[in-house]
């Protein structure tokens, strides 16, 4: 039997000003990036957005419907008329004031998450998709991954260790991890050598 060697036509890289007019000109894209934005400026702009301290409890105002007043006694004793755009909660907490502070740790959870998966996964896939001896084992273990549910995983994270920012960011990257593994794997993985 002889050995064929496979040759694999590689397309030419997309000039980045077509790539970039291509995606300006996507509505899918656009829609998304408009999201983003107004989620980052209300993230940056929350202060200035008509909300209070978002941790602050107020028993008397405990659950309000949306457009509720309610007095809020500030620091220096006085007291103020508020309105609960979004009502409170069972606490007496501004429910608007929750969301629109909500937003900074939506961004950081998202991005954290994101860039971890995608370092660890690229990291894991090129190695798999590089050496042959460890391509079995890798794959394995992803595959082994992929099999437990994203809500158990969560669910045991936080059980076992304490509530967090950090633990939420961590029990979502892990069943991120294995998606990326195997598209970078599937992407650098190339059999030289194949038989006839």
């Amino acid at each position: 039997m002889a050995d064929v060697i496979l040759d694999i036509p590689i397309a030419a890289p997309a000039k980045p000003a077509a790539t970039f007019r291509n995606l300006v000109h996507n509505p899918g894209v656009v829609f998304g990036a408009t999201v983003i934005l107004i989620v980052l400026l209300m993230a940056l702009l929350a202060p200035w957005l008509g909300t209070i301290d978002p941790t602050a409890i107020n028993p008397i105002a405990r659950n309000k419907v949306p457009g509720a007043e309610f007095s809020l006694r500030t620091d220096t004793g006085e007291r103020i008329k508020m309105i609960a755009l979004f009502g409170t909660d069972g606490l007496g907490r501004d429910v608007y004031s929750r969301v629109v502070y909500g937003a900074r740790i939506s961004l950081l959870v998202g991005v954290s998450v994101a860039l971890i998966s995608v370092a660890c996964g690229l990291f894991i896939g090129l190695l798999a998709g590089f050496f042959r001896i460890l391509d079995a084992i890798i794959m394995r273990i992803m595959d082994g991954l992929m099999a437990i549910p994203a809500i158990l995983l969560a669910i045991a994270m936080v059980s076992l260790f304490r509530s967090s920012v950090l633990t939420v960011i961590i029990a979502i990257t892990v069943p991120q991890i294995p998606g990326v593994v195997r598209l970078v794997r599937s992407a650098t993985y190339f059999p030289t050598r194949s038989r006839r």
